[in-house]
């Protein structure tokens, strides 16, 4: 488990000398909110600036009048609802959660602290709200377009393999978004002319076995679909891809940052700034039924030359052109 705690152990260690400060003193020393940041896998430092700069936005800066309590599963999301009890118990004056796991393991465990989350599927359909426009609970947060994504990145990876014939589609089955994008992939791929293979992964293994299947029925490229456990494992992903040589395209820019051939979906560091936005939100008395769930609308395409190069790939020219981001 990862534990960070922002700027906390300066605070506890100025606590004791506050004791000794006369009372008009530390009467005027300005209240500071805890802010529980709830994530199933390790977040980098970019996407916690992000959260920082949303809250900056919105009025708060760590260590000035917020602390951040950071508690990550590290890629193990049954240890997720201990760690959202343990937020609870603090108490957090408001729990930011990363990713559908996260959020409904501090959903099961407060229904009266806020809770502002991140999620890559339509919340109402994962339970997490009745309502996208008005909230009736003790949550609301980012909703930004992944699944609904997938037939465009058949698209887009049949662009860097154009002779291909059988395509591959990586899915959990724990997943709730998987059906969907199933059958968007399963309709793309028929417009295509393309045969698709899908198959199931929900644990280390099963990735392992998915690879080698996916090998011995001569895939052509593979679409990883969007799912916090396939986050949480993008190393393991993008090494076993490189391994049988075949061409992945992926849902984020953190999967071609880290080796990854491409990726589209949108932008995790635009939604964790308004995440950060919202929380501010609540702290300065906002309540999540009257904030409406927000959606992320910047999208970024990301290609990685270096691993086309691997591959023995040529990236199309309007490719590049298009891209947002390349890495060479």
């Amino acid at each position: 488990m990862t534990v960070i705690i922002g700027r906390l152990d300066l605070l506890v260690a100025l606590g004791s000398v506050a004791a000794a400060w006369p009372l008009a003193a530390r009467a005027q020393q300005p209240a500071m909110a805890l802010i529980g940041l709830l994530a199933g896998a390790p977040l980098d430092e970019r996407q916690f600036r992000a959260i920082r700069q949303g809250l900056k936005e919105a009025g708060y800066i760590e260590g000035r009048n917020t602390a951040i309590k950071y508690l990550s599963a590290d890629g193990r999301f049954e240890r997720l609802p201990a760690l959202a009890a343990e937020l609870v118990g603090d108490p957090a004056a408001v729990i930011v959660a990363i990713a559908p796991p996260a959020a409904l393991a501090a959903k099961a465990a407060t229904t009266t602290i806020p809770i502002v989350f991140t999620a890559g599927a339509d919340p109402a359909d994962l339970g997490l709200v009745s309502s996208l426009n008005r909230p009736d609970s003790n949550l609301t947060g980012v909703y930004f377009l992944i699944a609904a994504l997938a037939a465009k990145r058949l698209e887009l990876l049949r662009e860097l393999v154009p002779n291909a014939t059988v395509i591959g589609l990586l899915v959990d089955p724990t997943n709730q978004a998987s059906e969907p994008q199933i059958r968007d992939v399963q309709a793309a791929a028929l417009a295509l002319r393309l045969r698709l293979l899908v198959l199931n992964a929900s644990s280390e293994g099963d990735l392992q076995a998915a690879f080698s299947s996916f090998a011995e029925q001569r895939v052509d490229g593979i679409i990883v679909g969007s799912d916090p456990f396939f986050l949480s494992r993008r190393d393991q992903l993008v090494a076993l891809a490189a391994h049988r040589a075949i061409p992945a395209i992926h849902y984020l820019r953190e999967f071609a940052v880290a080796g990854g051939l491409i990726s589209y979906g949108a932008s995790l560091i635009d939604a964790f700034r308004l995440v950060g936005i919202y929380a501010g939100r609540i702290l300065k008395g906002g309540k999540p039924a009257d904030l409406p769930v927000q959606q992320a609308v910047k999208f970024e395409l990301v290609v990685n030359l270096k691993t086309a190069k691997a591959l023995g790939l040529a990236v199309p020219d309007k490719l590049l052109v298009a891209a947002d981001e390349v890495i060479e």
